[in-house]
Parts: structure tokens; C-alpha cells; sequence
């Protein structure tokens, strides 16, 4: 089959257009984790019920990659990334309208549902229109480009909610949704290799079962559930809180604070996907080593007495941030680990890891910021900084499970590499 049509300037547009959809999904992703005071005041909720909008969405998120890798390796990109963002158009826009509970959280089921067939479908793509060294490169700019709906979600997104409402921002984010539905159906396809990858189509159970057998699939879980679960539980539910109820800063700065994680992926991702391409055999030396910051930086705020200086909490916000670079190392180990006719299935089991960690700790802090507030015989902030102090230290335990497994898998991984 000819391979003229791979690094062509037909595979930019792809690429570009695709990249455009997943930096809607980040920004649909993401639009709540700046909404949590309003939507508390909006539906009378308490932390742990707050925190459920996120653990729904994250619950449907990861329980839908190995689904959603079965059909991208069955139907392949195209339809996957039009599908998700006709799904976050709908969710966003019954968010808009919702009034209650049961309401936002359909909303963000339909989010979830949508997000969930972008990211592994644009990786996806690569292959498909790329080739060589570009790959692990590409990998790490697709993260790094798509942390710019981040910048969305905190700056026109939160100034329409903050100016003009709930219903009319939620409206604006579910437009640009529907607007990269269009683009990816006029500019996206799927590419010539596509048909010669569907040849080594096998049963959905056993590319499950061979894609998991891998040892790399294994330790790339383990990567991105280690490296992505405290960025994720930070951008989606309780970093805006804690910046703003715990820290004392107000909303602008948080903001602002919040958009460090946009720079340092822009900056990182680039560096550390040359790094991959190039020292394959440290990979996970890097991720370990951005994990292990960024808990030094969690554990010197947390112990900080008193509200932390303005430049510690940058700091911890570099830090944080450089989880969402070190966690796409994950993908990379799915793709060189396994055929390209089971990488879907591969990636989404990958992708699963950070958000099954962030739906866990997201709602273990929910419920001990509550009990600590009904401990208290429910007078005062539910949010104040004692409180976080020992919601968020539950960051710890989570950490410490990952990488353990993440040493396990490794070592398994090297010997299956050894054994070839």
C-alpha cells in the first residue's frame, strides 16, 4: 500500500482540525471545575454532592474507553470525533437549562459520554497520516494543544459566567462543540492505511485480552492513572475552591494561577516528547520523577502554616501541571507495545488509569470535606483551608498505589522486552 499520503500537508489539515475538536473537548471538560461556587449556589448542593458532577463525569469517561477503543478500531477516527462532539454540544446545552440536580447531572453524562471519544481518536490519527520519530512527538503535542481549552474554560468561559450567567455561558461552550462537529465531518478522515490496519480486525474480546496481556498496556495504565489523576482532580473539581475559599485569592487570580497548566504543556510537552522519542528505555524514569515533585510541592503547601505565599502556589501549580505532559509517556508505551489493529482498544485502556483515579479521590475528598464540616456541628465555611488540609492529603495515598504498580509493571515490562 502506498505510504505518500503520511507527513503530506493533507496529514496537517487532519491533524490540525482533529486537534481542534479535542481542544473543545479539554474546554468542556474542564468548563465545571470553574463553575463548582456558582453551581453550588445554583443547586443548593453540598461538597460531596459538588463533587458528584465531576465523579459522574469521570465515571462515564473511563468506564467508556474500552467501549469507545473497540469502535475506533472498528470504525475508526472520523466517526468517533464527530460522534463525541455532537454528544458535548447536547450535554452542554441541557446543562444551560438544567435547574436542579438530577438535571446537571444528565448534562454532564453526555459530556462525558462525548469527551471520552476524542483524545484516543485524534492518537489514533497518527499513525494513520504520520510516520517514524513524528509519532511520540505529535503524541506530546496533541496533549499540548489540546490544554488550550483550558484557557477557554478559565478566561471567556468564566467572564460570560461571571457576567452574564450559568444559561447563556454553558450555551456558548455547547456552540463551539457544534461547531468542531462540522469542521471535523468537512476536514477529518480517516486516511489510506485505515483499510489495510482493518485486515487485522479480531474479535472485541480478544483485543481486550491481547492489548491488557501487554505488559506496556499494563505500565502505561499505571503512568497515566499516577501522573493524570492530580491534575485531573485539581482542573476539574477542587483546585478553583481551594485557590479561592482556601488560599484566600480571589476568583481573577485563581484564574490566572489556573492558566500556569496551559504554559508549562506548551512548554513540557515538546521537550519531553523528544525526550521519549529519543530515550525510550527512560520513559518512565521521567514520569516517576514529575510525580515525585509534584507530591514535594503538595506536601510543603499543605504544610505551610497559614495561607502559602503567592509564589509556592505557583509553583505547586507548575508542578501539578507537569502531570498533564508526563502522562501522555502512558500512550506512548500502548503504542509501542501493540499491533496497530488493537492500539484503540490499547490506548483507551491507558486512558482509563488517571480518570478512574481522579473519579476516586475526587469523591474521597467530597466526603471528607463534608464530614469534617458535620464534625464541626455544620457551622462556619464548608470550604476552609484546615479542612483542605486533610481532605486533599488523601492525594498521598493515591499516589503511593500508583507508583507501586507502575514499579511492578515496569519490571515486567523490561523482561518481556529482554525475553523478544
Amino acid at each position: 500500500m502506498s505510504q505518500a499520503h503520511l507527513n503530506s500537508s493533507k496529514s496537517w489539515v487532519v491533524f490540525g482540525f482533529a486537534i481542534l475538536a479535542y481542544i473543545s473537548a479539554i474546554s468542556q471538560r474542564t468548563s465545571f471545575g470553574v463553575a463548582g461556587i456558582e453551581a453550588t449556589e445554583r443547586f443548593n448542593a453540598s461538597a460531596q454532592i459538588l463533587a458528584s458532577f465531576s465523579v459522574v463525569q469521570l465515571v462515564v469517561y473511563a468506564g467508556a474507553q474500552v467501549p469507545v477503543g473497540l469502535l475506533l478500531d472498528k470504525f475508526g477516527p472520523r466517526i468517533l470525533i464527530t460522534t463525541g462532539a455532537l454528544l458535548m454540544a447536547a450535554g452542554q446545552a441541557f446543562l444551560a437549562i438544567s435547574v436542579n440536580v438530577p438535571m446537571g447531572l444528565v448534562g454532564r453524562v453526555m459530556v462525558g459520554m462525548g469527551d471520552a471519544m476524542v483524545f484516543v481518536s485524534v492518537l489514533k490519527l497518527l499513525p494513520l497520516w504520520f510516520s517514524g520519530s513524528r509519532i511520540p512527538v505529535l503524541t506530546q503535542l496533541t496533549g499540548t494543544f489540546g490544554q488550550l481549552g483550558q484557557l477557554i474554560s478559565l478566561f471567556p468561559f468564566h467572564m460570560i459566567l461571571l457576567g452574564v450567567g450559568w444559561s447563556a455561558a454553558f450555551s456558548v461552550m455547547s456552540g463551539f462543540a457544534f461547531a468542531t462537529f462540522i469542521t471535523t465531518i468537512a476536514f477529518v478522515r480517516n486516511g489510506k492505511t485505515w483499510e489495510g490496519i482493518r485486515q487485522g480486525e479480531q474479535e472485541p474480546g480478544s483485543r481486550i485480552v491481547r492489548a491488557w496481556k501487554q505488559p506496556g498496556t499494563r505500565l502505561g495504565f499505571w503512568t497515566h492513572f499516577t501522573t493524570a489523576f492530580m491534575i485531573n482532580t485539581f482542573m476539574m473539581t477542587w483546585g478553583y475552591p481551594f485557590l479561592v475559599e482556601g488560599q484566600g485569592i480571589d476568583s481573577a487570580l485563581a484564574s490566572g494561577l489556573m492558566a500556569v497548566f496551559v504554559v508549562v504543556s506548551v512548554l513540557l510537552g515538546p521537550i519531553l516528547g523528544a525526550l521519549t522519542a529519543s530515550h525510550a528505555n527512560q520513559r518512565s524514569n521521567y514520569a516517576l520523577g514529575i510525580v515525585g515533585t509534584i507530591l514535594v510541592m503538595w506536601a510543603v503547601v499543605l504544610c505551610w502554616p497559614g495561607q502559602a505565599p503567592l509564589w509556592v502556589l505557583v509553583l505547586l501549580m507548575i508542578t501539578i501541571a507537569a502531570g498533564g505532559p508526563a502522562s501522555v509517556i502512558g500512550f506512548d508505551f500502548a503504542r509501542t507495545f501493540n499491533p496497530p489493529h488493537v492500539l484503540g482498544t490499547a490506548t483507551g485502556l491507558v486512558n482509563t488509569g488517571g480518570f478512574m483515579g481522579a473519579f476516586v479521590t475526587i469523591y474521597v475528598i467530597g466526603f471528607i470535606m463534608d464530614m469534617l464540616y458535620k464534625a464541626g456541628g455544620s457551622v462556619g465555611e464548608l470550604y476552609n483551608l484546615p479542612a483542605f488540609r486533610i481532605a486533599l492529603s488523601f492525594q498521598f495515598v493515591m499516589a503511593l498505589l500508583g507508583i507501586t504498580f507502575m514499579l511492578i509493571e515496569r519490571r515486567k515490562a523490561r523482561r518481556f522486552l529482554a525475553e523478544q
